[in-house]
């Protein structure tokens, strides 16, 4: 079946540095747009970054681009977002997904085929 496992979450200090990896099966993934997404407690579900399948990048939310660092590597069908200088209002589940490459990354949330089970950062002192 096509899977997104998401995994690299845990407890961290305000500061920290966490590295989520995003491991796709059954389906390749240089064929598809990437998006990751958070949701935080009690919150809805924002996106965060979109890469598309010929490698041009959407940041959904720009003011993270600089602690947050998204990449691919199709060769090893893993997206990873690099996650640097961790604040408390990080903290969130933190969800990959996947959508047949089109000729923009997707808006609409159910335009997203493939979603990963999340993984949990939480960042505290």
């Amino acid at each position: 079946q096509l899977q997104l496992v998401e995994s690299g979450g845990g407890l961290v200090q305000p500061g920290g540095s966490l590295r989520l990896s995003c491991v796709a099966s059954g389906f390749n993934l240089d064929y598809y747009d990437i998006g990751w997404f958070r949701q935080a407690p009690g919150g809805e579900r924002w996106g965060l970054f979109c890469i598309r399948s010929n490698g041009d990048s959407v940041h959904y939310q720009h003011s993270l681009a600089g602690r947050y660092t998204f990449s691919r590597d199709n060769a090893k069908n893993t997206v990873t977002l690099q996650l640097n200088s961790l604040k408390a209002e990080d903290t969130a589940a933190y969800y990959c997904a996947a959508a047949p490459a089109g000729d923009t990354c997707p808006v609409a949330r159910d335009q997203w085929q493939y979603w990963g089970q999340g993984t949990q950062v939480t960042v505290s002192s």
